[in-house]
């Protein structure tokens, strides 16, 4: 299957969506490129950390499709989603956002979230969760619509927070060891946002229940779109209060740990016994943003 590689920055076009067609009369030009994606998994040239793509014609026909945007020189970009059953049309050079995201150009990683989370979604919520009709693709991809009940549906977003906790003096940051990791890496700590909360009530909940702290201080730091499935993460540091009283739920978290900024940095080094989240996630941002921070700071 022959790709195209690309290397120019994206227009997410949005005011195209509306086109009648777009997408049917996209999928008719050869010129336009096409990303496919089976699960969370992509085509990438190995060789250039960069995505690759083909053209439409190179689809199954059964896959669902979406209208990206287009890169700079106008040229449309195509998503095809092909679910979990596609993986042998990815291919061999296939790879996870996880895999592959750190090393990607910026534009590149923001695109492949968006392609896996909106595939995802066009793949897993073709019923209507109203009245269980099938649903049929609007607005270039991005909506379906049930003839059934009327209902129009949107592709869903899960917002999370996740935050890690600073000692009073700021010298020591608190990390918990998720037991799907087996203990082998520590992060900061997260969860969704509930019916009813809001995101600082949900800080409060989760760290006492995770890691058994009481917090004050919350600093908003950044956002980071993670298609896992399709979630918004909302990145914080706040401070503990009571930090004696730190430890696992047992459960999700099976241990908890003060680290000072030397144990970080040499963690970020890859040096010693500490695993620490990779690049491409806001848990790395957040742990690297405290440890610059701090006095002989760097990676």
């Amino acid at each position: 299957m022959p790709v195209t590689v690309a290397t120019a920055p994206f227009d997410v076009s949005a005011e195209e969506r509306t086109v009648t067609g777009l997408v049917d009369a996209l999928r008719g030009d050869p010129g336009t490129r096409v990303l496919l994606v089976s699960g969370d998994r992509a085509p990438v040239s190995r060789g250039h950390a960069v995505l690759s793509f083909v053209a439409p014609d190179d689809v199954a026909a059964d896959a669902e499709w979406a209208f990206l945007g287009r890169d700079s020189d106008g040229v449309a970009l195509l998503l095809a989603a092909v679910g979990e059953r596609g993986s042998e049309e990815v291919g061999s050079d296939g790879a996870s956002f996880r895999e592959v995201g750190a090393s990607l150009p910026p534009h590149e990683a923001e695109l492949f979230v968006t392609a896996v989370a909106l595939g995802r979604w066009l793949v897993e919520a073709a019923f209507c969760p109203g009245c269980g009709e099938r649903t049929r693709t609007t607005m270039a991809g991005w909506a379906r619509h049930c003839d059934g009940c009327g209902r129009e549906h949107f592709p869903r977003t899960d917002p999370a927070v996740i935050v890690g906790i600073t000692s009073a003096d700021d010298e020591r940051l608190l990390l918990g060891a998720n037991a799907a990791w087996g203990g082998r890496m520590f992060s900061c700590f997260a969860g969704f946002i509930e019916a009813g909360e809001s995101a600082e009530q949900t800080i409060h909940r989760e760290l006492a229940e995770e890691a058994g702290v009481r917090v004050r201080d919350l600093r908003y730091i950044a956002s980071q779109a993670w298609p896992y499935p399709r979630s918004l993460m909302l990145g914080f540091h706040v401070t503990a209060v009571d930090e004696d009283e730190a430890r696992p739920d047992g459960e999700e978290i099976i241990e908890t740990r003060w680290f000072t900024r030397e144990e970080i940095g040499r963690a970020l080094r890859g040096e010693g016994d500490v695993s620490l989240p990779g690049g491409v996630s806001v848990a790395h941002h957040l742990i690297r943003a405290w440890h610059d921070a701090g006095p002989g700071g760097e990676g």
